[in-house]
C-alpha cells in the first residue's frame, strides 16, 4: 500500500512537471489559496517565527510577509516538481550566475571549495545551476529523510546533471575520498541539529539559535576556502546567484568565527527580502542549555 501511494505521488509530480510555466503558476495561485486559507498550513509556526524574528515590525507588516511567504512557498513547491523536466538550457535561462568566475578561479588553481547556503529562494534549483555550470564535480550534502523512497526520488532529481549526493553523516569521509579532485561541496547552513548533539548556539534573527558546526569543522580540517551562495528571486520563475567570499584561510579563523559569519550573512539576506526564507520550518525547537564541553577546531 505504501509503495503504491509513493508511485501515485511520483506520477502526480511528473504530471505537474509537464505543465508549461504559465499553467504551473496558475496552479500555484490555487495551491496558495488551499495552503493559506483552507488548510492553514503551519500558520502558527510561521507567525511565531516571524513575531520572534521581527519584534520591531507591526502586526500588519508581519502579516504581509506571512502572505508573501505562502505565495512563494506555493511557487517553490511546484518549481521543485518542475525539476523533473527542466533541461540544462532551461535552468541556465532561468537562473543567472552573476559571478561564476569566483568558483572557476578556485578550480583553475586546483582548489576545492566549500559553498554554504540556506533554505532561501529556490535552493533546489540552485543545486542544478551549479552542477550545470561547472565541469568540476558538485557534492551536495543532504539530511536523510525518514521516507527512503522519497529520498531516493528527490536525490535522482537533484543529481540529474551529475551532482553527487552525500548524506550528512558521510560528508567528511566523502570529501576525503575526493581529495585528489577539485570539487565544490555544497552545505545548507541553517539546518536544526538534534538537541542531544547541539554544541553551539549563535544569535540569529533575534534569537539564540542552535547551529550545525559542520561547515566550520570541515573547513578547518581541510583548509578549503569557503564561499556563500546568495540566491535571490528576480521575478516569478527567474533567479540569480551571487557568490560571497567568506574566507580563503579557514584554519586561521577563531573558533566559531566562521559559523557566526555564514549565519550572519544569511540573516542579512533574509532581512532584505524575508518572504523567501523557509518560515514554516520549526527552526527554534529548543532553548540553550549549559554546554559542558565545546568542540575544538584545532588542526
Amino acid at each position: 500500500m505504501k509503495k503504491a501511494l509513493f508511485y501515485l505521488q511520483a506520477l502526480m509530480l511528473y504530471l505537474i512537471a509537464l505543465l508549461p510555466f504559465p499553467l504551473l503558476y496558475l496552479l500555484s495561485n490555487f495551491l496558495y489559496v488551499i495552503l493559506y486559507y483552507v488548510a492553514h498550513y503551519r500558520q502558527d509556526v510561521v507567525r511565531g517565527n516571524l513575531a520572534n524574528a521581527f519584534p520591531e515590525k507591526t502586526d500588519e507588516e508581519r502579516l504581509l510577509i506571512e502572505k508573501n511567504f505562502f505565495k512563494y512557498l506555493s511557487d517553490q513547491m511546484l518549481e521543485t516538481a518542475k525539476m523533473l523536466t527542466l533541461s540544462k538550457k532551461s535552468i541556465k535561462k532561468r537562473f543567472r550566475m552573476n559571478n561564476p568566475e569566483v568558483l572557476q578561479d578556485y578550480f583553475d588553481q586546483q582548489k576545492s571549495v566549500l559553498a554554504v547556503t540556506g533554505h532561501y529562494a529556490n535552493w533546489e534549483w540552485g543545486s542544478l545551476i551549479v552542477t550545470a555550470t561547472y565541469n568540476s564535480p558538485t557534492l551536495i550534502v543532504y539530511k536523510p529523510l525518514s521516507d527512503k523512497s522519497f529520498e531516493v526520488f528527490m536525490n535522482r532529481i537533484r543529481s540529474k546533471f551529475g551532482a553527487v549526493m552525500v548524506p550528512m553523516k558521510g560528508t567528511l569521509r566523502k570529501f576525503i575520498e575526493m581529495k585528489q579532485q577539485t570539487f565544490c561541496g555544497v552545505l545548507v547552513g541553517d539546518q536544526t541539529p538534534v538537541e542531544s548533539e547541539t554544541q553551539y548556539f549563535t544569535e540569529f534573527l533575534n534569537q539564540k539559535t542552535a547551529v550545525f558546526l559542520g561547515v566550520e569543522k570541515i573547513a578547518k580540517l581541510t583548509g578549503y576556502p569557503v564561499i556563500f551562495c546568495h540566491m535571490n528571486r528576480i521575478k516569478r520563475g527567474y533567479y540569480e546567484n551571487t557568490f560571497i567570499h567568506l574566507t580563503d584561510h579557514p584554519k586561521d579563523t577563531a573558533d566559531y568565527e566562521l559559523t557566526d559569519l555564514h549565519t550572519k550573512t544569511l540573516e542579512e539576506i533574509i532581512r532584505r527580502k524575508p518572504e523567501l526564507w523557509l518560515w514554516s520550518h520549526k527552526r527554534w525547537k529548543f532553548q540553550p542549555k549549559e554546554i559542558q564541553e565545546k568542540p575544538s577546531f584545532a588542526g
